[in-house]
C-alpha cells in the first residue's frame, strides 16, 4: 500500500457496510463526533496513563463553549489530518479512518447549520446590534444564575427573563423616541427574538440529524459518513486533494509495523504487559564430537512464525481460535511520559513499513544495548473489536545462552462513556397537589440557552483560533492513538479476562515446540530446553494478570 494510492483504495466504501461485525469499538468512538453532552463528560474516560484536558476559555465568555461533539470532532480532525502533525499510534481493534470521516461529516453538518445561523445573526442581530447585545447579556446572566447550587436559582433565572420581557413590552408601548429611531429601537427589541425562533428551528433540525446518526452507529445500522470534500472532482481542487492524501497517509500509518514501548504503559496501542515467560538455556552440542550447526535468531523466529499459522487448526471441531494476525514488529523504546514519538526513517522504511531485510537484521544483531528490537506478534481482535490480545515473542542469543521470551499484552474495551446512546431529555418534578409524588416531563431537544449558544458561536466558526480562545477546546492525550487512550482494563470483564489468559498456554507451547525443533535440526542438545519448557508449560496453566512492566526494584 502506498501513500499516493488511487481513490478506490481508500474511498470504497468509506465506512464498513451495514451489519459488519467487529466494528463496535470503531462506531463507539465515531459516535462521539455527533454527541451534544457537556465537553467535560469526556474526562470520565481518562485513565491513569492517558488524560484528555479541557480548556475552559475565558470565564466571561461561557456562551461560546463547545459541547462534546463539537470539541471532539474538531480535535480529532486537527490532530489526525492537520499539516505537520506528529506521528500517531496505531488503533488496533478499530479503524481510525472511519472515525475521522465521521468527524469530518459531523463538522460538515454543523458548518451548514452555522452558515444558516450566521445569516440569521446578520439579519436579526448585527443589523440591530444594541438589542442583540442587551438580549445576550440577559441570557448570560440567566445562565450564570441558573447554574448556581441554590435550589431557588432556576426560579430566579426564569423571573429575570420574564422581568426583562415585561420591560421590553413596556418599552415598545411607551417609546421615548420618535421618527426613525423609534422604529429602529422597536426593531432592535423584536428582531433578536424573531431571530431566536428562526434559529431554534434550524438548531432542532440539525440536532435531530446528529442524534439519529449517534443512535444509528451504536445500534449497528452504521450510517455512512459522507465526505464529498475529500474526493477531488477536478485537478484544481487542491484542498480536496490534500485532504485525500491526508486520509491516505492516515490509513498507511495504521498499517505500520513499528510500535513503541513506553515503560509501565506497555506497548502503546497494544496495552500493558500482563505476563512474561522465559526459556533460557545453554547451547550444548547433542554430539560431543561435533559442533553445533551455525544458525541465527531469525531461523528460530521463522520456524515459530510458520507454526503459529496453524493455531486456528485443532484436532477437535470445537471452535477454538479464530484466525490470528501474525506480524513482525519493530519496537522502539520511549520514555513513559513522552509527549511524542518518532517513527523509523531512512532507506529501510517505505510507507511507514520497515522492510523485511531490515527486520531480519534487527532480529539477528540488535539484541543488546541501544536500538530498536524485533518481536514476532500473534494478535487476536475479539468481542467486535472491544478486546485486543497480543502475544509477543523474541529470541536472543548472548554468548552460549539462547533465550526465548513470550509476553502477553491486552487492551480492553473502549470506555463505556462512548457506548452510551442518546437519552431523551426529560426531568422529574413534583406533582402540584400530591407533593410526595413526582412525574416526568419532556424537555425540548434544544432549549433556549442552547439556541443562544449556537447562534452566538456561529459567526466565529469562520475563525477557529478566536473561538477556541473564547470558549475553550479539547486537548487530546499524547502520544495519541484513537484506540488505546480511551481503553478500559480488560480484567474488569470476566469473559474478556478469560480469553486473554487462555491464549497464553497454547501460544507458549507452540513457540517452545517450534524452537526446540530448530535446535534439534542444528545439533543442539535439547534435554534442558525440554525440561524447562515442561516446567513453564505447567506454570502457564495457572496464568494470572500481573503488572509485569512494573519492576519491584
Amino acid at each position: 500500500m502506498t501513500v499516493d494510492g488511487g481513490y478506490a483504495d481508500f474511498f470504497g466504501p468509506q465506512v464498513p457496510r451495514t451489519g459488519d461485525e467487529g466494528q463496535t469499538a470503531t462506531f463507539a468512538l465515531a459516535s462521539a463526533a455527533y454527541r451534544d453532552n457537556e465537553v467535560s463528560e469526556i474526562l470520565k474516560a481518562n485513565s491513569e496513563w492517558h488524560e484528555s484536558k479541557v480548556s475552559e476559555g475565558q470565564k466571561w465568555a461561557k456562551i461560546f463553549r463547545p459541547n462534546l461533539g463539537e470539541a471532539f470532532a474538531t480535535a480529532v480532525v486537527n490532530r489526525m489530518l492537520g499539516s505537520g502533525r506528529k506521528p500517531l499510534i496505531q488503533s488496533f481493534g478499530a479503524e481510525p479512518q472511519v472515525v475521522v470521516e465521521h468527524c469530518l461529516a459531523a463538522n460538515r453538518i454543523r458548518k451548514e447549520r452555522d452558515n444558516l445561523l450566521s445569516m440569521v445573526m446578520v439579519l436579526c442581530g448585527v443589523l440591530f446590534l444594541p438589542g442583540l447585545l442587551i438580549w445576550l447579556l440577559v441570557f448570560t446572566l440567566r445562565t450564570t444564575v441558573a447554574k448556581r447550587d441554590d435550589k431557588r436559582a432556576s426560579t430566579l433565572a426564569t423571573t429575570l427573563l420574564v422581568a426583562v420581557g415585561a420591560l421590553a413590552v413596556i418599552f415598545l408601548l411607551r417609546m421615548p423616541f420618535t421618527g426613525f429611531w423609534a422604529w429602529y429601537a422597536r426593531a432592535a427589541v423584536v428582531m433578536p427574538v424573531v431571530g431566536w425562533f428562526w434559529a431554534k428551528r434550524i438548531c432542532e433540525r440539525t440536532a435531530r440529524d446528529l442524534r439519529a446518526r449517534w443512535d444509528s452507529l451504536l445500534s449497528g445500522s452504521s450510517v455512512g459518513a459522507k465526505v464529498p470534500e475529500a474526493v477531488p472532482s477536478s485537478p484544481g481542487e487542491t484542498a480536496a486533494e490534500q485532504l485525500r492524501q491526508s486520509l491516505a497517509k492516515l490509513s498507511a500509518e495504521q498499517q505500520s509495523n513499528s510500535v513503541f514501548y513506553a515503560g509501565p504503559k506497555g506497548i502503546l496501542g497494544m496495552g500493558t504487559r500482563w505476563g512474561s515467560w522465559q526459556l533460557a538455556e545453554d547451547l550444548v552440542p547433542a554430539d560431543p564430537d561435533r559442533e553445533i550447526h551455525p544458525f541465527r535468531s531469525w531461523d528460530v523466529i521463522r520456524s515459530i512464525h510458520d507454526q503459529l499459522r496453524m493455531l486456528e487448526r485443532g484436532p477437535l471441531n470445537t471452535g477454538g481460535f479464530p484466525k490470528p494476525s501474525i506480524r513482525h514488529w519493530i519496537v522502539t523504546p520511549v520514555d513513559e511520559n513522552a509527549g511524542a514519538v518518532s517513527r523509523p526513517e531512512g532507506t529501510d522504511v517505505e510507507a511507514y513499513q520497515v522492510k523485511p531485510h531490515a527486520i531480519q537484521e534487527i532480529c539477528n544483531k540488535q539484541q543488546f544495548g541501544s536500538g530498536d528490537r524485533h518481536y514476532l506478534g500473534v494478535q487476536w481482535v475479539l468481542w467486535d473489536g472491544q478486546l485486543v490480545i497480543t502475544m509477543l515473542i523474541t529470541v536472543t542469543v548472548l554468548y552460549e545462552t539462547l533465550r526465548i521470551e513470550v509476553t502477553g499484552h491486552a487492551l480492553g474495551r473502549v470506555h463505556p462513556l462512548f457506548s452510551a446512546k442518546p437519552a431523551a431529555k426529560e426531568k422529574s418534578v413534583q406533582k402540584s397537589l400530591k407533593r410526595w409524588e413526582s412525574r416526568t416531563i419532556k424537555l425540548p431537544l434544544v432549549d433556549t440557552d442552547e439556541v443562544v449558544r449556537l447562534a452566538a458561536r456561529a459567526p466565529l466558526t469562520w475563525y477557529p483560533p478566536l473561538l477556541n480562545w473564547l470558549g475553550g477546546s479539547l486537548t487530546l492525550p499524547e502520544p495519541f492513538g484513537l484506540r488505546h487512550v480511551w481503553a478500559d482494563k480488560p480484567w474488569r470483564h470476566r469473559f474478556m479476562a478469560d480469553d486473554a489468559l487462555r491464549a497464553a498456554t497454547p501460544v507458549l507451547r507452540v513457540v517452545h515446540s517450534a524452537a526446540i525443533k530448530v535446535l534439534k535440526e542444528n545439533g543442539v542438545d535439547t534435554e534442558k530446553f525440554g525440561s524447562r519448557s515442561a516446567s513453564l508449560s505447567g506454570a502457564v496453566q495457572d496464568a494470572s494478570p500481573k503488572k509485569a512492566d512494573l519492576y519491584d526494584a
